[in-house]
Order: structure tokens, then C-alpha cells, then sequence
């Protein structure tokens, strides 16, 4: 007796497909989405800041004169540092809110 949906599920095969292509479309977007949305991150109050994406690609980073010292270079290393920290802790909490519907694939 021949199986109604065909032969390797037929419809329910074809469904599968689809959701699995709509998943991966979302998925796609979500990523898009991580790569175009801008964090910033701050130390000292905000006498460095470092600007990331949501894939913790940095794109600007501004040190206010106030900041530097040329007797204590480590200290400005330890701002900068600071500040990239925090832009990452930033980026991680965008990327599980964002991520949060595919159960953490993808996640950066």
C-alpha cells in the first residue's frame, strides 16, 4: 500500500524544508542584526570609550585628553581595557537577547 505523502514523507518532508529555510532566514536576520547594532562602552567616566558591534567588531575608540598621562601610561592602558570590557559585557547581552529565540546558535 503506497504511503499518501509519497514515498520519504511527502508533505510533512516539504513542511520541514520550509521551516528549516524560515530558520535559517531568521537566523540570518539576527545576525544582521548583531553586526549593524552599535554598543559603547565606558571607563572612568566615560574618559575612554570604545565603540563595538554586536559581533565585538570595534569600530571607534576615543580617549579625552584628561585621560592621558604620559608618567602613567599603564594607568591609560588599564581605562582602555576597562572600557573594552565593558563594551564586550554589552555586546554578550545584545547577542543572547537577540539570539534568544534560536536556544543560543550562532551566539558570538
Amino acid at each position: 500500500m503506497a504511503n499518501k505523502f509519497g514515498g520519504f514523507g511527502g508533505n510533512n518532508m516539504q513542511g520541514l524544508m520550509k521551516q528549516a529555510q524560515l530558520m535559517q532566514q531568521k537566523m540570518a536576520e539576527a545576525q544582521q542584526e548583531l553586526e549593524d547594532t552599535l554598543v559603547t562602552g565606558t571607563a572612568a567616566g566615560e574618559m575612554v570609550t570604545v565603540t563595538m558591534n554586536g559581533k565585538k567588531s570595534v569600530s571607534e575608540v576615543k580617549i579625552k585628553k584628561e585621560a592621558v598621562d604620559p608618567d602613567d601610561i599603564e594607568m591609560l592602558e588599564d581605562l582602555i581595557m576597562a572600557a573594552i570590557s565593558d563594551a564586550e559585557k554589552k555586546a554578550d547581552e545584545l547577542s543572547e537577547e537577540i539570539m534568544k529565540p534560536f536556544g543560543g546558535l550562532g551566539a558570538i
